[in-house]
């Protein structure tokens, strides 16, 4: 799966604990359903230099869509199960809380801010070139252009590396 697509995971993957909906409702329609669970498989070199397997179940994350077109996905998000399709090796990260907002904007790129605790997978593609699958707990902004290639704009806080945490 490339692009964006196989990211789109990550973000509702953003696993926030409590949802903020009090300031949106003025604003915005009513909150859209968790996402629906995710399992995907992606070929040596996309996400890790290792054919990585991904699952992600039990989001209780809900979008909202703002008048203006910004989305927010906020809640408890997946649980997600990683593993190294060449090891069998595997790490799980539970949902620790964050927030998702993206805006579109007029070039027609979209810009995605996220919060709290969150997985970003980059591919080759993508600025900084993958494969890589972090977790970060801080806050990531970064723009996806049309043809869904992210370029991360900035990083604060800690990152796991998923990939060398699936090595051997």
């Amino acid at each position: 799966m490339q692009g964006s697509s196989a990211r789109q995971l990550v973000p509702p993957v953003l696993l926030a604990a409590t949802l903020i909906a009090a300031p949106f409702a003025a604003s915005a329609a009513p909150p859209g359903p968790p996402p629906k669970d995710v399992d995907i498989s992606l070929p040596a070199g996309e996400a890790c230099v290792f054919p990585l397997h991904v699952v992600g179940t039990d989001s209780k994350a809900q979008v909202i869509t703002h008048k203006n077109g910004r989305v927010i996905t906020a809640g408890k998000g997946f649980t997600l199960t990683f593993t190294n399709e060449a090891t069998g090796k595997t790490v799980t990260i539970r949902s620790s809380g964050s927030v998702q907002k993206t805006t579109t904007n007029p070039d027609g790129t979209s810009t995605v801010e996220i919060t709290g605790g969150n997985v970003l997978i980059l591919f080759p593609s993508d600025v900084p070139a993958g494969p890589s699958t972090k977790q970060y707990v801080g806050r990531v902004v970064y723009t996806v252009d049309a043809n869904g290639v992210f370029t991360v704009q900035s990083t604060s806080g800690t990152q796991r590396d998923v990939c060398a945490e699936l090595v051997g």
